[in-house]
């Protein structure tokens, strides 16, 4: 067994980190082609202030991060039927709320170091009921995606064509957004709040660039992202960094990764078209 899978603590790690890294690129797909790129940044933080209120009041923070990122996505989706030419307005409200809150809540508690564990991620932290509720979430999720699958895919490409075809999109629209809200909650022990929403997105934008269809789209974020958690949380332990910093710039070193293999790709495809050219004259 290698020496970083004998620590009990990163074992634990390992667990949430391969579920984190499951869930969060199969929302992220659905997420990209909606261009609601956007929505984890504001769910997070407002999943900040749910981690606050849950230490002020004696809740275990996850619980109440997801109860305030629920009620959040809830508002946003409310918000975008209210400014129906004006989608982009739900998150930036929303976000603006979150950030005030969090601000306020934080300032009346003394626990800045608990907070900044989760802002950021911490692998020694990460506890057995931590483990157990991410893998639980991760799994409901999951299920929840796979049973949804055929309409949160004709939803991500046109609402109107999804309607008439029978898909409930209105209640479709919500059950998705809670979900987005419960990947936050459960991937903020693990990537931090403030860069969980990369995990969701980096990993697709790479995926984007060499998949011929969703489904392999949707394969290779997943690759990508548990590339991204594996290589993050063993750099992470062995240099001392933080887990969800390394995590995140794994992720955008794989994507810089497929740029670099995708330009030296074309290149040879392109010297290859001008020797044939030249052979033919």
């Amino acid at each position: 067994m290698p020496e970083i899978l004998t620590y009990s603590f990163m074992q634990r790690a390992f667990i949430a980190g391969i579920m984190v890294a499951l869930i969060c690129p199969s929302i992220g797909i659905f997420i990209v082609l909606r261009r609601l790129s956007m929505i984890g940044d504001t769910l997070s933080h407002v999943a900040l202030a749910g981690v606050a209120a849950g230490m002020l009041g004696g809740v275990y923070p996850v619980y109440s991060a997801l109860v305030f990122s629920v009620v959040a996505a809830l508002g946003v989706e409310q918000l975008r039927k209210t400014y129906k030419d004006y989608a982009e307005l739900s998150i930036a409200i929303v976000l603006s709320t979150g950030i005030g809150l969090a601000t306020i809540l934080i300032s009346m508690g003394n626990a800045n170091a608990a907070i900044f564990s989760y802002l950021f991620g911490s692998i020694a932290l990460v506890s057995s009921k931590d483990v157990l509720v991410v893998v639980i979430l991760s799994i409901i999720i999951l299920v929840s995606i796979l049973l949804l699958y055929r309409g949160l895919f004709y939803i991500s490409f046109d609402e109107e064509a999804a309607s008439l075809s029978g898909v409930p999109v209105k209640w479709m629209n919500i059950y998705f957004i809670i979900l987005i809200a419960g990947t936050i909650s459960v991937a903020m022990r693990i990537v931090g709040i403030l860069l969980v929403s990369s995990l969701m997105v980096v990993p697709v934008a790479a995926s984007l660039q060499i998949a011929k269809s969703f489904k392999a789209a949707w394969f290779y974020s997943v690759i990508f992202g548990l590339l991204s958690v594996i290589i993050g949380l063993t750099l992470s332990f062995y240099a001392d960094l933080a887990p969800g910093g390394t995590i995140v710039l794994s992720a955008v070193g794989i994507l810089v990764g497929v740029f670099i293999v995708q330009g030296l790709s074309r290149s040879i495809t392109n010297n290859r078209s001008y020797e044939s050219s030249w052979e033919k004259i």
